[in-house]
């Protein structure tokens, strides 16, 4: 019989794995909602049955070393995963079908067909042939981690509890459309100012091995007439010398950086260091604070509309913020609420959302209308994103072009700083020639 490998989470949400002996994946399946677990992963272990691991390792003695030919090869970034834009667009999909009455199963296969992304269109099939088994849709996404996230499947759920899946899955497009809007907003109002920062280190580097190595070539040799040069140019032929011969070691100090740099954000300490950077540094700052607000406000308000419970729904943020500061202050929420307590006290004393934010959740919270007000505040802040995106984008830009200027010029003035000296001295030396003539 085949044995499957299965990984759950108990009610407490604690994460529990094992193996079953069972005919089909199936009723493994019901077998683990029977042990009261809610199943996350389910495969078959094909070399786990009676003398299967035995069987499969002896032909490979006799092949040779190295040579198994059953290599399992995962390339980062082809994993299984899906873009956002793909699944956006599967989502809204769905949602149409299901709201003009199509069967979700049907809806799935019709999909399928003209899924033209590889992996999704194996996990729709994946998707049908689990709700084909007898499990829920919800039940059958939250087999795919990779792809759906817990607010994915939790709306989900929340859905097929209130008999209204059409309405959440087109709240969910909804919801993911708007975050892909302003990501990607924010992505191209970086790309300017990291073209010019690459051309200008493209420049400069241009500059240091091949230009200025031939006017210090000119100046250590007819020009020079041993006199000393000027402290800036000395400077920058010093800085020419230093990339010239140890590009090597300074790419290999650069990478070492960003690899510190990675591992120590990674940290609990370095990762809550970095976001509290973010949060306030100049310029940027305000747009990424702005972003956090809002997708904070959206996501919660998405999921207490579409009827998740209020304290699942914020642990589901919590997760989901993408920043520690953020993170930290929706888990003091989640606190209060759990003690009965009201939602705007903690916000306020996070010192991160304004006072505007604490009071329309306050009103929203008195008046019952809790998700409605996030939601405004969500659209809201979605206009000042677009509106600091725009004033930040005018800004770096004479910012970028002057700095572009400064340093290309320094580099020019360094290096005509001796030609001009020079011409001064010969001025002087002829002046004295001709005294001394008289």
């Amino acid at each position: 019989m085949p044995r499957f490998s299965y990984v759950a989470m108990d009610s407490r949400g604690k994460e529990t794995k094992g193996t079953l002996e069972v005919a089909t994946q199936n009723e493994a399946i019901g077998r683990i909602k029977e042990m009261g677990f809610f199943p996350t992963k389910v495969t078959e272990d094909k070399g786990g049955g009676p003398g299967g691991a035995a069987a499969k390792k002896a032909p490979a003695k006799g092949k040779g070393k190295g040579m198994n030919l059953n290599l399992n090869i995962r390339i980062p970034g082809l994993s299984g995963r899906v873009k956002t834009k793909v699944l956006t667009v599967f989502t809204r999909q769905l949602a149409t079908l299901v709201q003009a009455g199509l069967p979700l199963l049907r809806g799935l296969r019709v999909l399928e067909k003209q899924e033209r992304n590889v992996n999704l269109k194996k996990i729709i099939g994946e998707l049908a042939v689990s709700i084909e088994g007898g499990s829920t849709f919800s039940e059958a996404l939250a087999q795919h981690p990779k792809v759906f996230n817990r607010l994915y499947v939790n709306m989900v759920k929340a859905g097929e509890l209130g008999g209204v899946l059409e309405v959440v899955l087109k709240r969910l497009s909804e919801f993911m459309e708007k975050a892909q809007k302003i990501k990607g907003k924010v992505i191209a109002a970086m790309f300017y100012p990291c073209a010019v920062m690459v051309v200008a280190v493209a420049i400069m580097g241009v500059l240091m091995v091949f230009v200025i190595p031939k006017f210090k070539e000119i100046f250590e040799g007819t020009l020079g007439n041993g006199r000393a040069l000027p402290g800036f140019t000395q400077f920058v032929l010093g800085i020419s010398e230093m990339v010239q011969h140890h590009i090597v070691r300074t790419l290999i100090i650069a990478i070492a950086l960003v690899i510190v740099f990675n591992m120590f954000i990674r940290t609990k300490f370095g990762r809550k260091l970095f976001d509290r950077f973010k949060l306030n540094m100049p310029v940027l700052g305000p747009v990424i604070s702005k972003v956090a607000i809002s997708r904070f406000t959206r996501t919660l308000g998405t999921l207490v509309s579409s009827g998740v419970p209020i304290l699942q729904a914020l642990t589901i943020v919590k997760e989901t913020s993408g920043n520690v500061i953020v993170g930290q202050a929706v888990a003091s929420v989640h606190e209060s609420v759990k003690e009965g307590e009201t939602i705007t006290a903690p916000l306020e004393a996070s010192n991160i959302f304004p006072p505007m934010v604490i009071s329309m959740v306050d009103v929203g919270e008195q008046t019952g209308a809790l998700p409605e007000m996030l939601m405004k505040i969500a659209d809201n802040y979605d206009e000042e994103v677009d509106n600091a995106v725009a004033a930040m984008t005018s800004l770096l830009e004479p910012i970028m072009i002057v700095f572009l200027a400064v340093i290309v010029g320094s580099i020019v003035i360094a290096m005509f700083l001796p030609l001009i000296d020079l011409m001064e001295n010969v001025g002087e030396d002829s002046k004295d020639q001709s005294k001394a003539k008289e």
